[in-house]
């Protein structure tokens, strides 16, 4: 799309329709005791440049079959799920020598569906284990595995031990994404699987961000009593990341109009199904950005030196969102369009790099040989 097209199709929000004041919309409740973290729109230093670059280093490996999470390990190496074969696959951050860990059991891929997004415990060091969010017969479910490396490929992940159940699944719109936030706890992102009132239902876990403790229990400060549910009015949630401070930011997929770089308040509506985009109901908290769905469809983002980074699916490109407190600093600016097709996971590699995973054999892409890859990117 020519850049004076993208910048009149793509409408920026002024800030979190709160006024950034961090109060809630009408008939939500406060959060208790404060600790549940939630963004302040207030800039907290300087704004990174309006513009950016993106440079290619090199392809870490190739030849992946239905890429979705990754999860670097410390000390080296990159863990990658695959949606359709149920595997989680270890590559050698140098070499690029895959090591398949073994089959998540349990998994049911279908449409949309199947192993999505993975997370290391915050106590990995010790505990070894390995978060997943997938797709069941019944569900979509989190669990989490034991990973014995010394046991020989293929056979290194233990039995899962499921820590949460019970979210809606469909052929579509099955969510997915996880993370273990800055306070420790591990949030999820949830799609509405295909029924949109579930998205507005705060007894439902479908079409909302959910916040727990490691063990699965609702987490401590969370927005609605003795529930997981920290946002809600969310179609289908794509990416989680944090700012440097621990501001939550989540993208999510609309349906035919606009899709959305959200800052995620706690107990915030995000308008779905009522609205898509920006609205002027003073109910929902409106968009950082937001753009047509031919250019994004977002999956993963993540953070690095005030900056948002997007991965488009449909769009085919890498977007850059300047923060300045929770608003875009500047219009958003894409990069890579086309060059290696849909664009699934973004993870933030330290300093001005970031792994990027390639979406081509997902069904809806055009496979090649090889044409699920992951990514070494340098940025600013």
């Amino acid at each position: 799309m020519p850049a004076l097209l993208a910048a009149a199709a793509l409408l920026l929000s002024a800030g979190c329709s709160s006024g950034g004041d961090g109060g809630f919309p009408a008939g939500a409740p406060s959060s208790r005791a404060g600790t549940a973290p939630g963004p302040s729109a207030r800039a907290t230093g300087p704004a990174p440049p309006a513009k950016g670059s993106v440079k290619v280093l090199r392809t870490v490996a190739e030849g992946l079959r239905s890429p979705w999470g990754l999860a670097p390990l410390p000390g080296g190496g990159l863990l990658v799920s695959s949606r359709d074969e149920g595997t989680i696959t270890r590559i050698d951050g140098r070499t690029g020598a895959r090591t398949e860990l073994g089959r998540v059991s349990g998994v049911s891929p279908d449409g949309e569906g199947g192993l999505l997004g993975i997370a290391l415990s915050p106590a990995f060091a010790s505990d070894r284990m390995i978060y997943a969010y997938f797709t069941s017969a019944s569900d979509n479910r989190i669990v989490r595995v034991l990973y014995d490396g010394r046991r020989p490929a293929g056979e290194q992940l233990g039995a899962p031990d499921t820590v949460f159940k019970g979210i809606p699944k469909g052929f579509v719109h099955n969510g997915g994404r996880i993370a273990f936030g800055p306070d420790g706890m591990l949030y999820a992102g949830t799609g509405e699987s295909g029924e949109r009132g579930l998205a507005q239902d705060r007894g439902s876990l479908g079409g909302k961000i959910l916040r727990m403790t490691p063990e699965g229990e609702p987490a401590p400060g969370n927005p609605f009593p003795d529930s997981p549910v920290y946002s809600y009015g969310h179609r289908n949630v794509q990416g989680l990341a944090w700012d440097a401070h621990q501001r939550l930011f989540a993208s999510e997929f609309g349906q035919d109009t606009w899709d959305e770089l959200n800052a995620v308040e706690p107990g915030g509506d995000y308008g779905w199904p009522d609205a898509e985009g920006r609205s002027s109901n003073a109910r929902f908290r409106n968009p950082v950005a937001q753009w047509h769905t031919d250019d994004a469809s977002p999956s993963g983002i993540a953070y690095a030196d005030g900056v948002i980074w997007m991965a488009g699916l449909k769009g085919r490109r890498l977007w850059r969102i300047p923060l300045e407190g929770t608003r875009a600093s500047a219009s958003p600016q894409p990069f890579l369009t086309g060059a290696y097709g849909r664009l699934r996971t973004v993870v933030a590699a330290g300093g001005d790099r970031l792994w990027l995973v390639t979406s081509n054999t997902d069904g809806r892409g055009s496979p090649k040989k090889g044409d699920d890859r992951v990514l070494e990117v340098r940025v600013r």
